[in-house]
């Protein structure tokens, strides 16, 4: 479903940026969204909803459907497609329902 193009895969060698998905160290390319580093990773889910836990992922990588959703160095409900990645940061899968931040 999510091909690199042969130039992001030299770009991808030269100077990855490190995240960790759910503990599992990713190398990413520097500039993408975590969704498209999740992509290129193998991953397609990366919330659960909050009826029957049906596993969701980006659908339409521009910030309008939010079904990617994740938690982003602890703080849930941000948008995997609209994010950059950034070395170190640590991504995990949310589950459920979106929990307010007071």
């Amino acid at each position: 479903m999510f091909k690199r193009l042969d130039s992001a895969d030299r770009q991808l060698r030269d100077a990855p940026v490190r995240i960790r998905f759910n503990g599992a160290e990713l190398a990413c390319r520097a500039g993408d969204s975590v969704a498209a580093a999740l992509f290129a990773h193998g991953v397609d889910a990366c919330r659960d909803t909050v009826v029957n836990e049906v596993p969701r992922g980006p659908f339409c990588m521009m910030g309008i459907c939010y079904d990617c959703l994740v938690t982003i160095d602890g703080q849930p409900n941000r948008q995997a497609c609209m994010t950059q990645v950034r070395e170190g940061m640590a991504v995990e899968r949310q589950a459920g329902a979106r929990k307010v931040q007071a």
